[in-house]
């Protein structure tokens, strides 16, 4: 699998501590995490910001650090030793493919988180992952920065279920942050376009949804008009959006 990953900037700070202050998009991942879980695998860590805030608050049992980039790894695991020398047992550094993740090593509850790469990545590592462990009960906590229309239909097409899901915006970027199950559930379906995420509590909530909707539209219809596929069902799906 080619590994030209589309990542998102660096945060500024390549060495933070366990106080670090995470992104806008970090902190609602992090707070999307439940207290429940046996392993977190932060995918794609770069240098492990999200990873080292579950970490701190004792998340999990073990939370592993895996990205594909060994310059990466081998700071993050110095940074680590340096800090977290005394719960040494409590993390773990990979060095390898996320379609290549050792989830039949590990028992208990497990949650994989993918974020900062493209939705056609993600499916790519979603289906290698499934059809090498079919029958293991698997959270994953995905941000996409774009393909959310593709990757939402494949996780439809997997039987996967909704947990959660929620939009954010970021330095005029829109985030979909989705948490769903491997496990079949017929009354937690995911919606191809989304259906909470459009749910507002607030005014500014309320300007984030409107102005990602009318992006989204805009955007597929540039490519409608520009004959360069045929997505009048994504079109219409969005347009069937009650704000």
């Amino acid at each position: 699998m080619k590994n030209n990953l589309l990542r998102l900037p660096p945060i500024t700070n390549p060495h933070p501590g366990p106080s670090l202050k995470l992104s806008k998009r970090l902190q609602q991942i992090e707070q999307m995490v439940a207290s429940d879980y046996t392993h977190i695998w932060d995918c794609c860590c770069d240098h492990g910001f999200l990873g080292t805030a579950l970490l701190s608050r004792q998340s999990a049992s073990q939370i592993h650090f895996v990205d594909i980039v060994p310059e990466l790894i081998a700071e993050l695991d110095s940074r680590l030793q340096r800090l977290y020398s005394d719960s040494a047992s409590s993390w773990k550094t990979h060095c390898l493919d996320v379609a290549k993740l050792p989830l039949e090593q590990y028992a208990g509850k497990q949650l994989i988180i993918i974020a900062g790469v493209g939705g056609d990545l993600i499916i790519q590592f979603i289906e290698a992952l499934h059809q090498k462990h079919p029958k293991l009960n698997i959270d994953f906590l995905l941000c996409p920065v774009h393909h959310q229309f593709t990757l939402r239909q494949k996780l439809i097409d997997l039987n996967f279920s909704l947990k959660d899901e929620t939009l954010i915006e970021e330095k005029q970027h829109f985030y979909e942050v989705i948490l769903v199950s491997s496990e079949t559930n017929e009354s937690a379906l995911i919606s191809p376009v989304g259906h909470r995420i459009w749910q507002s509590a607030s005014v500014e909530q309320s300007l984030v949804v409107e102005t990602y909707l009318n992006r989204k539209l805009n955007h597929y219809n540039r490519i409608q008009q520009g004959n360069n596929a045929n997505v009048e069902h994504i079109i219409e799906a969005y347009r069937a959006i009650t704000l």
